[in-house]
């Protein structure tokens, strides 16, 4: 294989399918291949050797190095914590709390459509690989229908969250029903499904999130606020609407695995509400959001694995039970006269002047 891109393309796919991301450095893949992989088996191994300090030193028994699914799991949780409320504070303030939603929805039938060819076809690929794809095509989708029908926000993601869900129980019931049981741990999140090739993909999702958003931040947050003046000084608006729906969709497939569909939308949106109601501007509400994410994550894998309940509802009612707490904390600081309410809901732009230009005159 000469294209160093193309056997990258062909290990990812290959490790997909065993479920093991070091099937990635057999067969004399060299390359960017060997070096993506090489590196996401560094940085597991990493994880496991803090794992096992951090159990050395609490003797917590979650983090017994006997159980490396919990590690995995404490992992995917953090990084989730970090890209859900990074990508769920533009969304918040774009009013497309909802699209997380959607999405979810149409990554399930990603989800059902590896089930289906792996059961149907034998084809063996990730179920994870499978909805990555198909949630981003369906983010694409999203942004496609408002663009060319002129239809609002949520008249398109309507369309799409009902197709994937229509999709996706269609498949299903095609195999006789064989698929219900495979597809509840991707429906309720369960910690002890997270493999180490699913942990390599969100990896790789988290990467490509952050950096992102640290490249685009000035133009995200220009298109986020004014739409219209960001058009008007030759911001390509559509392009970076394109860029934020496929952004959602990656934080989605990487959520679901501790979350599960029916959840992971809240991961969205609910730490963002809470940081808005403490915060004075959009980059304070955007550290505050992750904060809170991260704290509703480590106590909620704590509590789902000491009190043997699911994960992901168990996070989502810490997250809101921090998000009542935080209202209740904004509405003192503002009958004590320690913050101010501006015309966006509470939050100030980063702008010198209020405003929002490409340069984002104050951090």
């Amino acid at each position: 294989m000469s294209d160093p891109l193309t056997a990258a393309v062909l290990a990812w796919l290959l490790a997909a399918v065993d479920q093991s991301p070091a099937l990635a450095l057999q067969g004399g893949l060299g390359g960017v291949g060997e070096v993506v992989f090489g590196v996401l088996l560094w940085a597991l191994d990493q994880w496991y050797w803090l794992m096992d300090w951090a159990y050395y030193f609490t003797g917590l028994e979650m983090l017994d190095p006997r159980y490396r699914y919990m590690h995995r799991a404490l992992l995917v949780g953090l990084c989730v914590g970090v890209m859900a409320p990074l990508i769920g504070t533009f969304l918040v303030h774009r009013q497309l709390a909802l699209i997380g939603d959607a999405l979810a929805h149409t990554a399930f039938a990603g989800v059902a459509v590896g089930l289906f060819l792996n059961a149907v076809i034998d084809l063996g690929v990730s179920p994870y690989l499978t909805a990555v794809v198909v949630a981003m095509i369906a983010a694409l989708f999203i942004e496609l229908i408002s663009e060319t029908t002129d239809a609002y926000n949520d008249v398109s993601m309507a369309i799409v969250l009902s197709t994937g869900f229509a999709l996706g129980t269609t498949l299903i019931s095609l195999n006789a029903g064989g698929l219900a049981v495979g597809v509840n741990q991707y429906l309720f999140g369960n910690l002890s499904t997270v493999s180490p090739q699913s942990a390599g993909i969100l990896l790789v999702l988290f990467v490509v999130i952050v950096g992102t958003v640290a490249v685009t931040r000035n133009q995200l947050l220009y298109v986020t606020f004014d739409e219209t003046a960001a058009a008007v000084s030759g911001i390509p608006v559509n392009w970076y609407n394109r860029v934020m729906v496929m952004l959602t969709a990656m934080v989605v497939v990487g959520a679901m695995q501790i979350m599960g569909v029916i959840l992971v939308a809240a991961m969205l949106v609910v730490p963002v509400a809470g940081a808005t109601q403490v915060s004075r501007s959009f980059t304070e509400s955007l550290v505050v959001s992750v904060v809170l994410a991260e704290l509703a994550v480590l106590l909620g894998i704590g509590v789902a694995y000491y009190g043997g309940v699911t994960a992901g509802g168990i996070i989502v009612l810490i997250a809101v039970g921090i998000y009542v707490c935080a209202v209740a904390i904004g509405k003192l600081q503002s009958a004590r006269g320690e913050r101010e309410t501006s015309e966006m809901g509470g939050i100030e732009t980063d702008g010198a002047d209020g405003g929002i230009g490409t340069g984002c005159d104050r951090p």
